[in-house]
């Protein structure tokens, strides 16, 4: 066959989408040498060295292999001289495994991290951290729930015992790197907790980060972790905070930002400095609302409420009402404009028979225009504007906001 019809027929190999294997390497000597009944784990330690510089491919299952001849003999080889020999021996089959992505291998790499659990004292966590990582390049999923305990139990497990507490964070990253790699739900709250758990800053860093990559959309989740009565308003607020960094939609983080303004109110609040968060948590929650939408009709009480409050305090927040009143005026809905016609509306109460001043000169200073960007044809809306902008107890100016927003509503 000439050179030419032979380059064709690979074209059409590679064009059809038929795979040309390469033929795998032999191992049937290592195989032999390593599978030897009366073989030390330094001897097969040698095997595993050798097979790792020779940096073949396509040979997980020599690695699965060994590894399932190393957990046969692991109860054999506990001697205090063999230690180093044991836990070397274990992380080249475990980073062969990683390599080849060979998932079958999962049930034995999820022994190894029992086998090399720091629950037992002679394990100092290097090798638990190299089973964990392990699992998550071989994509072991149907592991992700145990690695998820694993984390939740030491998230719970602040010791002031340095050696302790060294080796919890020798593994915890492990933890973290699995469940971010096998994008399971299941994983997101554990890593949530490891990020602002009671661990070093450069390992709550790491779960951070982790964090948004377990699934695009932790959104029913991270809502059980802002409605939880036992977290208090920092973790809500975090909680809340971490959400708005994930890649889930538009309506899911504004369906999340009604519980948090929701639970803004409803959680008790026990010191002016959990008021505190749970105003930043407010804010945060109305703005997001302002820019993804409303997604649950519950937002506009708690919406009025937060507005009320603002006013009627010693001190008027005009950060909120300002906040509140450019949401409601992007939003658009009818109940949206209900409301803002309701402010007007209590702001033409007071121009009547008082409290009047500069702050609710202010106010409707915004709310005017504010009502005016939403089109309404509410006939309420502009019936409230014709009698402002008419009436003698306005001054000139207030008369003209009034004016500009009827020929802005009415002149579509």
């Amino acid at each position: 066959m000439r050179m030419k019809s032979k380059y064709k027929i690979f074209v059409v190999l590679l064009l059809t989408g038929m795979t040309i294997f390469a033929q795998a390497p032999d191992m049937s000597f290592y195989i032999e040498e390593y599978n030897r009944t009366n073989s030390t784990i330094f001897q097969m330690l040698d095997i595993l060295q050798a097979v790792r510089d020779e940096k073949l491919t396509g040979i997980g299952s020599f690695y699965h292999d060994a590894l399932k001849v190393y957990i046969t003999r692991y109860p054999n080889f506990q001697h205090n001289h063999e230690r180093e020999a044991i836990e070397e021996a274990a992380r080249i089959i475990l980073r062969g495994l990683a390599a080849e992505k060979y998932t079958e291998a999962a049930p034995q790499v999820w022994t190894l991290v029992q086998y090399f659990d720091i629950i037992h004292p002679q394990n100092e966590g290097l090798i638990m951290y190299e089973a964990y990582v392990t699992m998550g390049q071989i994509g072991g999923k149907e592991f992700a729930h145990y690695i998820a305990i694993h984390l939740q139990e030491f998230n719970n497990s602040a010791t002031p015992d340095l050696h302790t507490k060294a080796e919890i964070q020798r593994v915890v990253p492990g933890a973290v790197n699995a469940l971010e790699a096998l994008r399971e739900p299941v994983g997101v709250k554990p890593v949530f907790y490891a990020s602002i758990g009671w661990y070093d800053a450069d390992i709550k860093a790491i779960a951070s980060q982790a964090f948004p990559n377990i699934v695009d959309d932790p959104g029913e989740i991270i809502d059980e972790v802002i409605r939880d009565p036992f977290n208090g308003p920092s973790v809500k607020l975090t909680a809340w905070q971490e959400m708005l960094r994930t890649k889930a939609s538009a309506a899911s983080k504004a369906k999340v930002a009604a519980t948090a303004l929701e639970i803004s109110y409803t959680f008790i609040a026990p010191s002016r400095e959990s008021q505190s968060v749970l105003r930043t948590m407010r804010m945060s929650a109305i703005d997001t609302i302002r820019l993804m939408g409303v997604a649950d009709d519950s937002v506009y009480a708690f919406i009025e409420r937060t507005y009320r409050e603002a006013f009627d305090t010693p001190n008027t927040d005009f950060e909120i009402i300002t906040l509140i009143v450019r949401t409601l005026s992007t939003v658009k809905t009818d109940e949206a404009v209900d409301l803002l016609t309701e402010f007007l509306r209590g702001l033409h109460s007071r121009r009547q028979s008082g409290p009047w001043g500069i702050v609710e000169r202010d106010i409707m200073q915004i709310v005017i225009p504010a009502l005016a960007a939403t089109g309404t044809k509410s006939r309420l809306s502009i019936q409230l504007l014709t009698v402002i902008s008419r009436s003698s107890l306005y001054t000139g100016a207030e008369q003209i906001w009034a004016r500009n927003a009827l020929s802005a509503l009415t002149s579509n």
